[in-house]
């Protein structure tokens, strides 16, 4: 009875945990960004006074207006991304992901992330310079009209220069790459033709007008992030809007001095636009909100040092752009590039120390294989591999323990209704025979760290986006397309939505076989004696099967094999101990026992 009330204690555990995981916060969807105008004072550090640690100020003005439709634009084009760059503010507002579609129908469109000030969600790259007060030059903004000087389409080979003579002595220039993936190089730089010193401080910042529609979902990061100096943080646009700095009227801002390494940007559930700064130089991250009359404006800036420019000298400052998808293996390779942290891009959750290997597993058996479904189910074998010392135990403690019921149930007979006496000599009897009465219950413990990590990897991960399985799995981080409420398609209507409260029952194949599968283990075991323990135990299979009948497709893939394999492995481990395992005895007494209990 020890064994059995473990087990429950266990399971019930299992059920609440993933319950309390199974709760979604509704999705919340919501237009020009507030640019630098203010002068800077520079100081004899190089660095502008009342700017942080190293950084100019953005602050006041306006930012960049609408463009008109016939502005001159450069196009971007590349094997994984398309787009264009407005000469008006050499804003970087236009960019599409080749490599992704919305959804997974044929004529589903690309995935865009970077649009346009005009357009219903405006996400767009700024970059420029700010005039100190000792030098108050005409510098260029958001709103500057350059001219294209060098290269014709930006693509992964060919560079494009952007230039703008402020008519004063100061030609500013803008460089512009491309690398093979998602990565743009910027290089700004100024000449100063004068006979007199300037000094100025560039900038760049990635602007959002309007709150874009994110998934949602409190296990999942969606707003602004950055990594400083090795310290990750994160703000969701809520926290946004209740920063405590003020920036001037209708701002409100986060300013943190980097000192060595860091980037920032923003971030949704696969794609992600980050500044990033050279390793070792230091500047000021900024997080902002800013109350526009025409909506909401949310920005992360990078505010860099002041430029000392002699007289006929030119000063340069090179930062990067990442505005692509977050797939594990480019990020990573970004990371090696010198991008410190890079990977920490990708909300990994609690359980990093898991989540991180899981994720790296699934790509190695992902190459090997070449299909994520049964990289699934090949990780699951050596999860269950690694757990198998464990588990051996488990389940010889667990043969013991069926050995010992007879002898058991002499001590309640002998006892009577001394619970002390009978407490007493179970545990010597536990003790004499080297049993262990909670050793069933680590499998299903383990399980449950397991089980999240992997639910987490499934949820945020990239790699799992619109990929198939076989037959009708074409998206393993969706759930189970399939019903038995039109007969699994054989019927000429569609099931119920999962977001809906009837799709909650409406569930698939998957989600079924889970169910029996997690029904079959509990047959391995005569059901407890006790009533109310045998109805919880009864019924726990099927709610778990409803409960996770909306969860990703791959979880319950996941889900059931490992029943599969813990079902096999305790029923050979059972059989060597020679404990009689009557799975089908078992079966017909459940169903004898709730004939009995109807009528």
């Amino acid at each position: 009875m020890n064994e059995q009330k473990n087990m429950l204690i266990a399971a019930v555990l299992s059920f609440v945990v993933v319950a309390v995981w199974f709760v979604l916060f509704p999705p919340q969807p919501v237009e020009q960004p507030q640019e630098p105008t203010a002068q800077v004072s520079s100081t004899e550090g190089g660095a502008p006074a009342g700017g942080g640690a190293t950084g100019a100020a953005p602050s006041g003005g306006t930012g960049p207006e609408a463009q008109a439709a016939d502005t001159p634009r450069v196009t971007i084009d590349s094997d994984r991304v398309t787009g264009s760059i407005s000469l008006r503010g050499g804003r970087i507002d236009e960019l599409t992901l080749d490599d992704y579609r919305e959804t997974l129908d044929d004529d589903s469109p690309n995935v865009t992330l970077l649009a346009p000030l005009g357009t219903p969600h405006p996400f767009l790259a700024v970059y420029g310079w700010l005039p100190t007060a000792e030098t108050p030059v005409a510098t260029p903004g958001p709103n500057t009209e350059w001219t294209l000087e060098k290269g014709d389409v930006l693509t992964s080979s060919a560079p494009v220069t952007l230039a703008w003579d402020n008519g004063e002595g100061m030609i500013f220039r803008r460089t512009i790459s491309l690398d093979d993936n998602y990565m743009f190089s910027i290089e700004q730089s100024v000449e100063n033709t004068t006979e007199a010193a300037v000094s100025l401080a560039p900038y760049a910042y990635v602007v959002r007008r309007g709150e874009p529609e994110t998934v949602n979902f409190y296990i999942l990061h969606e707003g602004a992030l950055g990594k400083f100096d090795g310290v990750l943080n994160e703000l969701d646009y809520g926290d946004m809007e209740d920063l405590e700095g003020s920036g001037g009227p209708g701002v409100r801002q986060q300013v943190v001095p980097v000192s060595n390494a860091g980037w920032l940007g923003f971030t949704d559930k696969y794609w992600m636009t980050t500044l990033i700064a050279p390793t070792g130089q230091p500047f000021d991250a900024v997080f902002k909100y800013v109350a526009r009359p025409d909506g909401a404006e949310y920005r992360t800036e990078m505010r860099l040092p002041v430029q000392a420019v002699a007289p006929g000298a030119t000063a340069a400052v090179a930062t990067q752009l990442f505005a692509g998808a977050k797939e594990l293996k480019t990020i990573e390779a970004y990371e090696a590039a010198g991008i410190p942290r890079f990977v920490d891009a990708i909300d990994w959750g609690w359980f990093f120390f898991l989540t991180k290997p899981f994720a790296q597993m699934l790509l190695f058996f992902e190459g090997l294989i070449g299909n994520m479904g049964w990289s699934i189910i090949a990780m699951t074998f050596c999860v269950k591999l690694v757990l198998f010392p464990l588990a051996y135990k488990s389940y010889v403690s667990m043969s013991k323990m069926k050995k010992l019921q007879p002898e058991m149930e002499k001590i309640k007979e002998r006892v009577g209704d001394d619970r002390v006496k009978m407490q007493q000599e179970m545990m010597a009897l536990y003790k004499r025979e080297k049993a262990n009465p909670a050793a069933g219950c680590l499998p299903i413990v383990l399980q449950i760290p397991i089980f999240f990590s992997l639910y987490k990897v499934l949820f945020v991960t990239l790699e799992m986006r619109h990929a198939p399985f076989m037959l009708w799995i074409h998206d393993l981080s969706a759930p189970d397309p399939t019903s038995w409420m039109n007969l699994f398609g054989a019927l000429p209507w569609a099931a119920p939505d999962h977001s809906s409260m009837l799709g909650i029952v409406s569930i698939g194949v998957f989600p079924i076989l889970l169910g029996i599968t997690m029904w079959l283990q509990q047959k391995l075991n005569p059901m407890p004696t006790d009533k109310t323990q045998a109805m919880i135990f009864a019924w726990m299979p099927w709610v778990f099967m409803f409960m996770l009948g909306s969860f990703a497709a791959g979880l319950v893939i996941y889900w059931v094999a490992n029943n599969i394999i813990t079902f096999t492995q305790q029923y050979i481990i059972m059989r060597t101990q020679g404990v009689d395992v009557d799975v089908l005895g078992n079966v017909k007494r459940s169903f004898k026992r709730k004939k009995k209990a109807e009528g």
